[in-house]
């Protein structure tokens, strides 16, 4: 299996500005001096994190901000993710696409709305993962909040196949729990052997709320693989390696050990106050 190179685009982001968010990523993408096989950016790139989707939720079929990104990919022939607010048949999401230099793209909606700065009384939430096969890497995309919710990642094996190789989590996650983030991070990724890339902003968001970036890659023992860079832009590349993963996977194999469960994820709607307790989301482990 090839390696996977996957560049860090840790930014600042202009407050509700997406011609001027564009703008800067689309310059900071031509910097990228090296090839690459993935380019990461942060939580709603576009705008920040802004509770106002009725004002910058793009239609997900005629989406500005997507076409942007498929325009990018095809430039560069480097695959390209972060998330945008998307509006669909009258429901709001915290959308991540990730999109292929050839145009085509998946997408995950966030599930885990952080209602501490009442994302979940402005969004609905997503109800499925995402699990993407791209070069050979099986790879699982989170969103933020879903960072602290070690069940909605948890990787799968069967025996012989693990669900995925790879973590890719974007974020808007403030320099208060700085801490938390990082440890989170490498915590996915002890728990899951895997490789963890978080990609989180710089910079004061519209409400005065600092961010600090700690945006690294985590190799699958949870060693992060950048010095710190903290409260600064930066592009970082990093080569992850599929025999070190295999490698280690085969001479430390937890995965037999992974226990097997059973969950059911309820759903409830804030912005109607409406609960879902008839309609589980239902998930089986057999690991």
């Amino acid at each position: 299996m090839q390696d996977l190179k996957i560049t860090l685009v840790q930014a600042d982001l202009i407050w509700e500005n997406k011609e001027a968010n564009l703008n800067r990523f689309e310059d900071k993408l031509h910097k990228i001096d090296t090839d690459t096989d993935i380019v990461v950016l942060p939580e709603m790139f576009n705008t920040g994190f802004s509770m106002k989707p009725e004002v910058f939720a793009e239609k997900a079929e005629t989406s500005t901000t997507l076409s942007w990104m498929q325009e990018q990919a095809a430039t560069h022939q480097f695959a390209l993710t972060g998330s945008f607010m998307v509006v669909e048949n009258g429901n709001h999401y915290n959308r991540l696409y990730i999109v292929e230099p050839d145009g085509s793209y998946q997408y995950y909606d966030k599930r885990h709305l952080f209602r501490m700065g009442n994302e979940d009384m402005h969004f609905d939430q997503g109800e499925n993962q995402l699990l993407l096969s791209y070069k050979g890497w099986k790879i699982n995309f989170l969103i933020c909040y879903d960072l602290r919710f070690p069940v909605w990642a948890k990787n799968n094996f069967d025996g012989q196949n693990f669900d995925y190789d790879l973590l890719i989590l974007v974020a808007n996650w403030p320099a208060v729990r700085s801490r938390v983030w990082k440890t989170l991070l490498a915590a996915r990724a002890i728990e899951n052997q895997v490789w963890v890339v978080g990609v989180n902003r710089v910079g004061n968001d519209g409400n005065g709320l600092p961010h600090s970036g700690n945006s690294n890659v985590y190799d699958p023992k949870g060693l992060p693989v950048f010095d710190e860079n903290n409260e600064k832009e930066f592009i970082q590349t990093a080569t992850l390696s599929y025999d070190e993963l295999a490698d280690f996977r085969s001479k430390f194999a937890v995965g037999l050990d992974w226990d097997k469960f059973h969950i059911e994820l309820s759903a409830q709607n804030n912005k109607t106050g409406e609960k879902y307790q008839d309609r589980k989301i239902q998930k089986d482990y057999n690991g």
